[in-house]
């Protein structure tokens, strides 16, 4: 089995932890670093046997603790250079990734940690640049996530496509967005090819491209102001009920990630 656990999704701190026996990992380290070590006992989680880091971007609830919990544990920070040279940039994130934690991969590049396989590829954002994530192991087991997607390009419908398991953005509510608060520019920025996905985007994109090999599907990076968790979740199901594909339904489920607590592990078979 491998284990799964989201410690936060949204503008407030992303964070993803994977694990399979003794190799474990994580995707984006934008929670505080006390916060992260506080899950961690609470779930039992050893930090010494966490092998490596993987950063989708550089925006800082995405990348903030990288530093610092890589000075503290010696582990290091995978992601390509064009974010390494963003989070240097970042005056947020205070404890920047020392030279000897700094760890390039490049998009289409693959690496190991213990039987899990990670491949990055590209996902457009308004960021210095922006990796999405294919997982694999040697038993066939394989795991796909997406977030801050300012569009679904055709090099991302290959990894949806083939993905068991999938966790993609639906980060707004258009109609939402449209008469919310944010200013006219912060909209125009959210809605444009660099920026975010909406759910009925979100919704077309599983239509379209999630396979029936597809178990299950999370939905991350759902807005506090402009979404909320049963809007994008209707949306997809509106959007297969509409297609007539109610069926999919029946042999994969479909979660929202919540923002700002942590979920149970998700015990995921290969």
């Amino acid at each position: 089995m491998v284990e799964f656990i989201s410690f936060g999704s949204g503008s407030s701190g992303n964070c993803y932890y994977f694990r399979k026996g003794d190799d474990s990992f994580v995707i984006d380290m934008g929670i505080g670093i006390r916060r992260f070590k506080n899950y961690c006992r609470m779930y039992g989680i050893s930090l010494s046997k966490i092998q490596a880091v993987f950063l989708t971007h550089d925006h800082t609830d995405h990348s903030l603790a990288a530093g610092a919990f890589s000075q503290e544990l010696g582990v290091p920070v995978y992601t390509s250079d064009l974010v390494h040279k963003g989070i240097v940039r970042n005056y947020h994130v205070r404890k920047k990734i020392k030279p000897e934690h700094t760890k390039v991969l490049e998009q289409g590049g693959s690496i190991r940690v213990g039987d899990f396989t990670i491949t990055s590829f590209n996902v457009p954002h308004d960021s210095a640049q922006n990796n999405g994530y294919f997982i694999s192991t040697s038993c066939g087991f394989n795991f796909c996530l997406c977030t801050d997607v300012g569009h679904v390009t055709t090099e991302m419908e290959t990894f949806i496509q083939r993905a068991q398991y999938l966790v993609i953005e639906a980060n707004y509510d258009l109609a939402m967005l449209l008469t919310g608060s944010y200013p006219g520019f912060l909209k125009t920025r959210i809605m444009g090819p660099n920026g975010h996905l909406c759910n009925d985007e979100t919704a077309q994109a599983l239509l379209n491209f999630a396979s029936d090999y597809c178990k299950k599907v999370w939905l991350c990076h759902l807005s506090e102001e402009n979404n909320r968790p049963q809007h994008a979740l209707d949306a997809v199901l509106h959007a297969f009920r509409k297609a007539g594909r109610e069926d999919f339904f029946q042999n994969c489920t479909l979660e929202a990630l919540p923002r700002t607590e942590p979920t149970n592990f998700f015990s995921l078979a290969e």
